[in-house]
């Protein structure tokens, strides 16, 4: 498990929206937990202060093999960021104007932009549509979670209208969610 979390850590470059397929990876990989499970941890863990990365991997860890499990996978999500972080730190201020470098910084840019892309895609797969209803009764009504839909597009509208703290929308969204589930 550590080993697993460790390599999430070391190539998911971006924070944790950028974990995300490789976390759906290791759960499809080993069946730790459930893709719903997985679809559930994000949405807590956006909304909960700490990195959403250690989090998922926390909640892996202990759905897993309880604590020691979480201690586990949490660690070695974190391992390859505390060694590149001490390495760069040593060496930043001699190499940070360099042009390899620079390079560098400019071409992972685009590649987190991609991980994070991919993520928003799957989760809405997940969530807004819904291929496993479609696959079974084959009507296109049911391949959108119209509930879903509605909200991602008010929530969308909102924060393009309004210059508000990502915590309005994350609590408004929680509110209108548990008003739909009844």
């Amino acid at each position: 498990m550590f080993l697993e979390f460790f390599k999430v850590g070391l190539f998911a470059l971006g924070g944790g929206l950028a974990a995300l397929p490789f976390l759906q990876d290791l759960i499809i990989k080993y069946g730790w937990i459930s893709s719903e499970e997985l679809l559930n941890m994000i949405a807590v863990s956006e909304s909960t202060p700490g990195a959403i990365g250690i989090n998922t991997a926390t909640f892996i860890g202990y759905n897993t093999a309880l604590i020691p499990g979480s201690i586990t996978a949490t660690a070695g999500l974190a391992a390859p960021s505390i060694i590149i972080i001490v390495i760069i730190a040593h060496y930043f201020k001699r190499f940070n104007k360099h042009p390899l470098v620079e390079s560098a910084f400019t071409g992972i840019r685009p590649a987190v932009a991609g991980l994070i892309a991919s993520a928003a895609f799957e989760l809405s797969k997940g969530e807004i549509f819904n291929e496993l209803n479609f696959n079974m009764n084959e009507n296109i009504l049911q391949l959108i979670n119209l509930k879903a839909f509605i909200l991602f597009i008010i929530i969308f509208a909102a924060i393009r209208k309004f210059n508000r703290h990502p915590i309005i929308y994350i609590i408004s969204a929680a509110l209108i969610g548990i008003i739909f589930k009844y």
